[in-house]
């Protein structure tokens, strides 16, 4: 099985900075693609960043570019989402997620944080 552990959320002002990381661990054979969703409340969730390991490419949600920037540590299995210029509409619960093979010939399968709150107040 593979574990995610999230740490990094709060309480913060807007115009305020934060940093969230994710930490995978377990039987993991490789990892494909990690990054982060957000959902606020009566919203849906939605891809805020991911990165790909192998076409080294990064995505963000639009709203986000330019102020959120993704990054991870290959040796640690950890993914980082550094949130600047924080603005109320980006309170939400923060989930990161892996796509990870557990074995060379198993499929990809997506595992999932607990999620971390990150409230922004005006």
């Amino acid at each position: 099985q593979v574990q995610l552990v999230e740490s990094g959320g709060g309480l913060v002002q807007a115009g305020g900075s934060l940093r969230l990381s994710c930490a995978a661990s377990g039987r993991i054979f490789s990892i494909n693609a990690m990054g982060w969703y957000r959902q606020a409340p009566g919203k849906q969730r939605e891809l805020v960043a991911n990165i790909i390991k192998n076409a080294g490419r990064t995505n963000y949600a639009d709203s986000v570019k330019g102020r959120f920037t993704i990054s991870r540590d290959n040796a640690k299995n950890t993914v980082y989402l550094q949130l600047n210029s924080l603005k109320p509409e980006d309170t939400a619960a923060y989930y990161c997620y892996v796509d990870a093979l557990l074995t060379p010939v198993s499929g990809t399968n997506r595992y999932w944080g607990q999620g971390t709150q990150v409230t922004v107040s005006s």
